[in-house]
């Protein structure tokens, strides 16, 4: 019982910088129900005897001081340094590890750190760390191209994860290839002055091919490409006693017409929708594929769809979180198939304003299958071919998408432009170019759609008192507000130094179409907390949604799975025999959810870069028009507008001056010629080389110098530092600081 609300006190805490925090507000905050307070409690009392929060005045709580050793999570930068994050959460938060006290610890590793004093910043106590244990390695498997110099074997792994060279010991005849993509294990470690050891595990081929570099990318990350032969069972079992005619306590909703719309190319189909008209107000059905009557929780399956959180997109491989029997299968909307689903209706007014909405467990049977192009050229009259009840039902969800899309925009509902680019493979699977993403309307549609549907069951569960696993998006804080005000100066544009929704909303607006507009997105995504799961009663910012949740697509999201667990006992009418939930268990499910949704983020990425850098090795000498989207104390960063693919113009590429970088408000500075640089700039540039390994392009500008602005000095405050003395002035700088979602339906 003391531990219900351990872990979610220490993750609000570790929020607050050092704040004292009452337990009453606490647990308003949470949502502690009345009946839960006394739980509530006994979870702070076992805080406090355990001396993991300090209770001070008027019963107020914080997190401890940092101790004079921490244990946590090692974090390895380019630079050399790096940071521990403390297993324990402490008021000062993560420790700082300048290069000399890394000691061989490797991102990853779980590391014990003594605490040093490094002075005071602001009236506050700064620390830095020397590792003197490493307690857990915590990655041995690492992926990279075989390489040979003169006698010697290695492996370089490749990313950017900070990672020496591993010294491999003689191939022999039979083994792999110089040039190969293979998978290295440690067995021992670098000492100071020398390199880790390893043994080859597994060769993937030779490096290049898609198939190859997908691979690499899969072992990279640790990613599960096949399933425990219990739970294959478990989901054949689940096949087999699957009889939609057999549906007691459903509702029948085959008769009604439901059409799916998703990309040409996709096989699960996991949301429909239906349009209806009930005493003269529109009623908007959203109809999602019922998985938890096919994975039941405890089983095999339900264990490995835990593990695996998300299902993880590749341009030409799935990971699914479930077997194929099942996410293509039974679980697919497919048309003319009766399926189960959990629905949610809701009715509007005139304005698009939610007036009350329904959930029920169903049965349908969708009448059309469309791409988001077809839909598209419904909604723009080409309906040949088309019955007259779809052809009304998708002018009917455009009708209604755009008054929910005026609303939600009115409420603060932030959208940000950051085209991807599709990868066009050829027969061979090769890359042989990039377009832009499909912008049809009809994407917006669905997304506005998938998005009402989530809010309106979160409202549900809130409405019944009953926690559950959120999706929130805290708002930014008054730092990241401050620094984007800044950027957006520089840019050319004016924004308050703490923007609420609406002031960027007008940005955002200000800048669409303009070469700037990629880099003030960005800017303003940077500024943003990241989105994460919870059952923390915190609002969605991004949505301007008060109570939000992911319900729509559990085909492939952990979370939803469980959101539709419990709305199934609540159709039932049993939510109130449940067990109250284990809120620390809850935190920690939300953690892991997270965490498996960011790595498979970062796998997707990973993936789309190598490929776009390995076509891009052919392109070597060509130029194209570019935009600046960052600044740095080394260099630009260039956005090139044909592919949407990123590379660095050094500061030494840029001509010889004395380079005056302010790269917090995104602009470079000649003194001795007057040009400046800055974020948003068109920039023609050439390609100097491709780096794929370590995921690297480097640039030169291709056209003539900016005109030189003369008299006028960047915007913002004036960076730090001093001239270099006794230096030639060709190419250096100043002084200088870094600065620096493919499913949508968020």
């Amino acid at each position: 019982m003391a531990e219900r609300y351990v872990q979610i006190i220490l993750k609000y805490l570790a929020e607050q910088e050092g704040k004292g925090v009452k337990p009453k507000h606490l647990a308003r905050q949470i949502g502690v129900t009345d009946e839960e307070y006394g739980a509530f409690r006994e979870s702070v009392k076992a805080l406090r005897d355990a001396g993991r929060v300090v209770m001070g005045a008027g019963d107020s709580m914080t997190l401890p001081a940092m101790s004079n050793r921490v244990t946590g999570t090692f974090r390895a930068n380019r630079k050399g340094f790096g940071f521990v994050i403390p297993d324990s959460p402490n008021s000062h938060g993560d420790l700082f590890i300048s290069p000399e006290g890394v000691c061989g610890a490797m991102t990853g590793d779980t590391v014990a750190a003594r605490v040093l004093e490094r002075g005071k910043r602001q009236g506050k106590t700064m620390y830095q760390g020397l590792i003197v244990q490493i307690i857990k390695r915590g990655q041995n498997r690492f992926v990279g191209t075989l390489q040979k110099a003169e006698a010697h074997w290695f492996v370089v792994p490749e990313g950017r994860l900070v990672s020496p060279p591993i010294v491999i010991g003689d191939v022999g005849e039979a083994g792999p290839k110089e040039g190969a993509k293979v998978v290295v294990e440690i067995v021992k470690y670098a000492q100071e002055g020398q390199l880790p050891t390893g043994v080859i595990v597994e060769s993937l081929g030779e490096s290049g091919p898609t198939a190859v570099e997908t691979l690499a990318v899969i072992r990279a990350y640790g990613l599960r490409e096949t399933y425990p032969e219990e739970a294959q069972a478990a989901a054949r079992e689940a096949l087999e006693g699957f009889n939609p005619d057999k549906a007691p306590g459903r509702e029948d909703l085959t008769g009604m017409t439901i059409v799916t719309i998703d990309p040409p190319d996709a096989r699960d189909y996991d949301d429909a929708i239906s349009i209806t008209h009930h005493k003269g107000h529109t009623v908007l059905g959203v109809h999602i594929a019922d998985v938890s009557h096919f994975v039941t929780e405890g089983t095999p399956l339900d264990v490995e769809a835990r593990r695996r959180a998300t299902s993880v997109y590749f341009p030409r491989k799935v990971l699914p979180m479930l077997p194929e029997v099942l996410s293509n299968g039974v679980c697919s909307l497919q048309e003319g198939q009766k399926r189960f689903c959990q629905s949610v209706f809701i009715t509007y007014d005139d304005g698009g304003h939610p007036l009350s909405a329904r959930a029920c467990e169903s049965v349908i049977r969708s009448a059309k299958r469309l791409t988001y192009k077809q839909a598209q050229d419904i909604c723009d009259g080409r309906v040949g071919g088309y019955t007259p009840a779809v052809v009304k039902l998708v002018q009917d969800m455009d009708a209604l998408a755009r008054r929910l899309e005026k609303r939600r925009r009115n409420e603060g509902m932030l959208h940000l432009d950051l085209p991807k680019m599709d990868l066009v493979f050829d027969a061979e699977d090769r890359i042989v170019d990039a377009v832009p993403e499909d912008d049809a309307y009809t994407h917006t549609i669905i997304e506005m759609f998938m998005v009402e549907a989530n809010e309106a069951v979160a409202r549900l569960f809130e409405s019944v008192n009953r926690p559950f696993l959120r999706r929130i998006h805290p708002p930014p804080d008054e730092a990241a507000g401050i620094q984007l005000s800044g950027f957006i100066r520089a840019a050319g544009h004016q924004i308050p130094r703490s923007p609420d929704r609406h002031d960027l909303q007008r940005i955002l607006a200000a800048v669409k179409g303009k070469p700037e507009s990629h880099a003030v997105n960005m800017a303003v995504l940077r500024s943003l907390e990241t989105a994460e799961y919870s059952p923390r009663s915190v609002e969605h910012f991004a949505l301007a949604s008060r109570h939000y949740c992911h319900f729509t697509s559990p085909i492939r999201r952990y979370p939803d799975l469980t959101i539709h667990r419990l709305l199934a006992d609540y159709c039932r009418k049993r939510l109130d025999t449940r067990p109250p939930e284990d809120m620390s268990a809850l935190v920690t499910l939300g953690e892991d959810c997270s965490a498996a949704e960011r790595r498979a983020e970062q796998a997707e990425r990973e993936l789309r870069e190598v490929l776009m850098l390995q076509f891009l090795v052919g392109k070597v000498g060509e130029s194209f028009d570019g935009v600046i989207v960052g600044v740095t104390n080394f260099g630009i960063f260039v956005e090139i507008s044909r592919y949407g693919a990123e590379g660095l113009v050094r500061l030494e590429a840029l001509g010889d001056d004395w380079w005056e970088v302010n790269a917090r408000y995104g602009q470079i500075h000649g003194e001795r010629t007057g040009r400046t640089y800055r974020i948003g700039d068109v920039m023609p540039i050439r390609i100097v080389s491709v780096d794929v390994a370590h995921r690297q392009m480097e640039l030169t500008p291709a056209g003539p110098a900016p005109a030189a602005t003369k008299g006028k000095k960047p915007e913002g405050k004036k960076p730090e530092g001093k001239r270099p003395e006794g230096k030639r002035p060709g190419g250096k700088k100043k002084n200088g600081r870094q600065g620096r979602n493919r499913r949508s339906r968020r």
